[in-house]
């Protein structure tokens, strides 16, 4: 019988989102979690009677300097992440970091440079991609079930947890963001943002973005704390059949519609155009039920073991924050579009995944 490693655990930041960090660290039989450190006594005062055997600290140092720590799990504002990343890396640990990576592309570039050389794996926390319904849909476009991609859009929205140092769109629409670069793995070549805030002293709290690719495929993302419903619902078209993923769904997440249009020239009037429906059934896969925490921390220490790049590496987080920045230039030009950089970091590592059996699906 195979001895299952375990990978000696810190976490940094354990509010919202790092309490399930926390969580699935503590429950995995990958890790041991040594150390949780965060700023609020009260945080750690709930750490300490949920976990026993889990040392605390209010001080991050404290778990970066940990000799017995080989994997920092940064869970704290994005401000933060640079800093402690670098200084984790630094350190000789292995990195995740929760999502965005970085305030800025600057910063992003740097870590990932800084992982390269120390030869550790970063990994960005966009846990929508390690979901079942995200990898089923990933599966289903690479096979080029869905034909050419022709949209893209999406609704997620709720009556908010507003942020000082966060706009909805870096707090929400980095989602989509991350998903569209993991189902398509190709970068659109412009975005633009409208935006507005209706809270004194805090960020925009509502957005509508549009991405553009090449072949005139277009995303759109509609985020919003200001509603009085909670949606997270995805709708892609392609010319083959549509998909519609609705996150909030508890059993019947992704239904595939065999659903089209199709148009054609009226021969006895060379300018008529008519149009053809296509209204076929629907399918309802069947997913796992796996919590993607668990699945995304399995594929990290697979990556750390056997020196596998991650689906959500570097330079995923990379991509996704330059297209932050291109809407923050948006927003302040009143959604003018903004060209997206193309260079290094523009491709995509395809790291465990299926072989593509067509490319028709991809933008």
């Amino acid at each position: 019988m195979t001895q299952i490693r375990k990978h000696k655990v810190g976490v940094i930041g354990c509010g919202y989102w790092g309490t399930n960090l926390v969580r699935n660290f503590r429950e995995s039989p990958r890790a041991d979690l040594l150390v949780v450190a965060d700023s609020d006594e009260k945080r750690l005062e709930r750490v300490i009677k949920l976990y026993f055997n889990v040392a605390v600290t209010r001080d991050w140092r404290d778990v970066v300097d940990n000799p017995l720590v080989e994997v920092v799990a940064i869970a704290t504002p994005v401000s933060n992440h640079f800093e402690i990343g670098m200084a984790a890396l630094a350190a000789g640990k292995h990195v995740l970091m929760a999502k965005p990576m970085a305030a800025s592309s600057e910063q992003c570039k740097r870590l990932m440079d800084a992982a390269r050389k120390a030869d550790r794996t970063l990994i960005v926390d966009h846990t929508f991609v390690y979901t079942d319904a995200v990898r089923k849909i990933h599966d289903i476009v690479a096979a080029g079930e869905l034909g050419k991609i022709l949209y893209y859009d999406s609704t997620r929205i709720n009556l908010g947890l507003f942020q000082t140092d966060s706009s909805v769109v870096w707090d929400l629409a980095v989602h989509d963001l991350a998903i569209i670069d993991y189902l398509f793995g190709r970068r659109p070549t412009a975005v633009s943002c409208i935006a507005a805030g209706h809270v004194e002293g805090s960020p925009e709290n509502i957005a509508f973005i549009t991405l553009f690719f090449p072949d005139g495929a277009i995303a759109h993302v509609n985020v919003n704390w200001m509603s009085p419903v909670k949606v997270r619902q995805i709708l892609i078209g392609g010319d083959k059949k549509m998909i519609i993923f609705d996150d909030v769904e508890p059993t019947e997440k992704i239904r595939i519609y065999d659903r089209g249009v199709a148009a054609s020239t009226d021969k006895d009037h060379m300018y008529r155009q008519l149009m053809t429906y296509r209204i076929g059934g629907v399918e309802i896969p069947a997913l796992p039920g796996n919590e993607a925490l668990k699945t995304e921390f399995n594929h990290f220490f697979d990556c750390i073991e056997q020196g596998k790049q991650p689906i959500t590496d570097a330079a995923s987080g990379l991509r996704t924050v330059q297209i932050l920045e291109a809407i923050n230039l948006s927003i302040a030009q009143r959604g003018r579009a903004v060209d997206l950089p193309q260079e290094a970091g523009g491709g995509h590592a395809f790291a465990d995944l299926p072989p593509a059996a067509s490319q028709a699906g991809r933008f």
